[in-house]
């Protein structure tokens, strides 16, 4: 220990991780004064890292203020339960790590940390963040993820250089709106695990926000303002209760990762289909088809759709390679334009119809629609046996045909 406290006089360093201290050595606190002799004190500097990772640690004394020159304290993954109100005297102090702890409560005093950059206070057994944070205005990453905190208090308003926030798996209801009028610098906002009904109104005031991570809440809607966050490249909203999306989604140039997976989705807006995503998780919601528009989306290189009950694809496709679907549905998408002109709405109803009765009876009677091409409905339903084309105008048959396997009768 006096070798490793020498070395520490020299380079205001002290790393005391994974050594199984019951508690902090009394010569840390005092570590200037413990000069020994025939060293040279005038070369001594004042202790400003210091590391007591992984170790059984109980306690964290209020001498810790002895060490005013601090500007990183880590004292993760021990067994405190408290922080002593000293905490607050270390003016230099700009990363405090005190995660996987019991800690049950951050004193108020940490507000007179002024310098306070960074905070990890995640895997604790805290209930509130104390409101004197506020006070620490350069804070700019805050993470308090997995404890027992049901709301975030006002004074985080002041905290206005915020560019991560990590507070998941937590008992939230609500994400003020005030604060998000004030933390316009975040780049990452990670909200998932929680008990949120809503995503903010004013969500669109995070222009710089890059990732977005909401999922695992009861969540019913996305707001329209979602279109303001330009910057916005990973959204996740898996495990909520979403029935519809904005179309607004579909302005948000850089998004390239969109989890939708586990909600109430009815179906896909064609809108979206704009956006140059690489991965769309569809899987686990009430789809029913999908628009072919989304054969356009050449960038998308994971699209995951099990879990829906699909009427108008194969199985085959849906659980197939993504590039095999998207060609598809591209074919599909030029199929309707090509014969978009010859369908009128009343047709469109009477092949509705038709597709419809076609579940049950697994014959397809589109007879005298005076058509000039066939139908995508015939091909999209893997069950059909009986398809009555007669009395239309159509001059050839699609390829597709080929993939009906279960087709008896044209």
């Amino acid at each position: 220990m006096d070798r490793i406290l020498k070395t520490a006089r020299s380079s205001g360093s002290l790393n005391l991780s994974n050594r199984s201290l019951k508690e902090v050595p009394d010569e840390v606190y005092k570590i200037l004064e413990t000069v020994g002799e025939g060293d040279k004190w005038w070369e001594a500097v004042e202790l400003q890292k210091l590391i007591l990772a992984h170790n059984d640690i109980e306690v964290l004394k209020e001498e810790i203020k002895n060490l005013s020159s601090l500007s990183v304290l880590n004292i993760c993954h021990n067994k405190l339960s408290h922080l002593p109100p000293a905490i607050g005297e270390l003016q230099m102090l700009k990363s405090l790590d005190i995660s996987f702890n019991l800690i049950v409560s951050i004193p108020e005093e940490i507000g007179s940390a002024t310098s306070l950059v960074k905070l990890d206070c995640s895997n604790n057994l805290l209930k509130e963040l104390p409101s004197s944070l506020g006070g620490c205005l350069d804070l700019s990453d805050l993470k308090a993820s997995n404890n027992c905190i049901t709301n975030l208090p006002e004074d985080l308003v002041n905290c206005s250089k915020l560019t991560k926030l990590d507070v998941e798996g937590n008992k939230l209801t609500v994400l003020c709106k005030n604060n998000i009028i004030s933390w316009t610098s975040l780049t990452e906002l990670n909200a998932s695990k929680n008990l949120l009904i809503s995503i903010p109104e004013n969500i669109g005031l995070l222009s710089r926000v890059v990732r977005l991570d909401f999922h695992q809440n009861k969540i019913s809607s996305i707001p329209s303002s979602i279109m303001g966050c330009s910057s916005l490249a990973e959204f996740y909203m898996g495990n909520n209760m979403l029935t519809s999306l904005p179309s607004e989604i579909g302005a948000l140039s850089r998004l390239g990762t969109l989890d939708l997976h586990s909600n109430q989705l009815k179906e896909f807006p064609a809108g979206a289909c704009k956006l140059r995503l690489s991965v769309l998780d569809l899987s686990n919601n009430t789809l029913s088809g999908l628009p072919p528009e989304i054969g356009t989306m050449t960038t998308l290189r994971k699209l995951l759709l099990s879990g829906n009950p699909m009427r108008t694809l194969r199985s085959s496709l849906v659980s197939g390679p993504t590039a095999a679907l998207l060609k598809y549905l591209r074919s599909r998408l030029s199929s309707d334009e090509e014969s978009g002109s010859a369908k009128t709405p009343a047709k469109e109803d009477h092949i509705s119809m038709a597709a419809r009765l076609s579940i049950s009876t697994k014959e397809l009677s589109l007879t005298g629609l005076g058509l000039n091409t066939v139908p995508s409905e015939v091909w999209e339903s893997g069950d059909i046996v009986k398809v009555d084309l007669s009395r239309n105008l159509i001059q050839e048959l699609p390829n597709e045909l080929i993939s009906c396997a279960s087709l008896q009768v044209t």
